[in-house]
């Protein structure tokens, strides 16, 4: 088996130097094999609540899109304040979006991603190596993970306290974890139920979760506060008097608006919202929000 070369980095913004380790991808996974051009595949699958067009349809999206776009430099720029020990395991990361910006941070980053399709976007971004399996089906070593990422993952778990106490023993202690979860339950939509999403959290019971499946959490803070208006008139109130379908035509033109004017709104937005955030202050409110927690329980 080759040896996949994985950069190691402490802190982006300390100007430190950045080591270089050499990590073989079963040297954490016990179920898994290579199928080539950077793609390892679990001898053994389960099923995943998430729709099967939807990496194609964020695939063909991704790239121009103020949501993607705004998470991900959220992403980063809560990791630069609360850097990883080690590589970041993107799980469930679909196409590889988060993890090839943050590679672009200079943090490195290994997506596992349950879905082929999904798995294979990711090849032809260019990001080696790709897991394709789910948590289980990789075969993951107990405290095999220095820094986990599940961003946008979470509420598609219906059982996330076992989910989370199973990804608890896989990471180091000490170890990191980066997570982001759609928030504010009363803007539910048929549009959670199309993305496969089991529940919408508060804040302070996603935080209460982490504790109790053995983490302690270090910050949270919402994003997206200037979408909470627009999603309930637009989502939660059509589709609880039936008029919202929660077709992938909707979902496109809302993450990635046509209108140069909506454009430059939005732009303008999230550059507000990524430097209150980038200042050290958090946002109350978002239809949003990232949590870190240390697995030091």
């Amino acid at each position: 088996m080759r040896a996949v070369q994985l950069r190691l980095v402490t802190n982006p913004q300390a100007n430190e130097s950045t080591a270089v380790v050499s990590v073989r991808v079963e040297d954490v996974a016990d179920n898994l094999r290579e199928a080539g051009s950077g793609l390892w595949v679990a001898r053994s699958s389960s099923a995943v609540s998430y729709p099967t067009e939807g990496h194609d349809q964020c695939f063909a999206i991704e790239d121009n899109s103020f949501w993607f776009t705004h998470r991900n430099e959220i992403i980063a720029e809560v990791m630069r304040r609360f850097p990883p020990c080690g590589t970041v395991f993107d799980i469930g990361g679909g196409n590889g979006f988060v993890a090839a910006g943050l590679r672009e941070a200079g943090f490195e980053a290994v997506l596992v991603e349950p879905g082929l399709d999904g798995a294979r976007n990711a090849v032809r971004r260019g990001l080696d190596p790709v897991i394709c399996a789910s948590l289980d089906s990789a075969g993951f070593r107990d405290g095999s993970l220095p820094a986990v990422g599940l961003f946008d993952v979470i509420e598609h778990v219906e059982d996330d306290v076992a989910f989370l106490r199973s990804l608890r023993r896989l990471i180091r202690q000490g170890g990191r974890l980066y997570a982001t979860v759609p928030v504010l339950p009363w803007l539910w939509s048929v549009e959670d139920e199309r993305a496969g999403h089991y529940r919408r959290y508060t804040i302070d019971a996603f935080e209460r979760l982490l504790s109790d499946c053995g983490f302690t959490v270090e910050f949270s803070t919402s994003f997206f506060r200037f979408l909470v208006a627009p999603v309930f008139l637009r989502r939660a109130i059509p589709s609880r008097l039936g008029l919202r379908s929660g077709t992938g035509d909707e979902y496109v033109a809302e993450h990635a608006p046509s209108s140069t004017w909506s454009q430059r709104v939005l732009r303008h937005l999230s550059a507000s919202e990524f430097r209150r955030i980038r200042s050290g202050r958090i946002v109350k409110r978002g239809t949003s929000c990232i949590v870190v927690a240390r697995a030091d329980r």
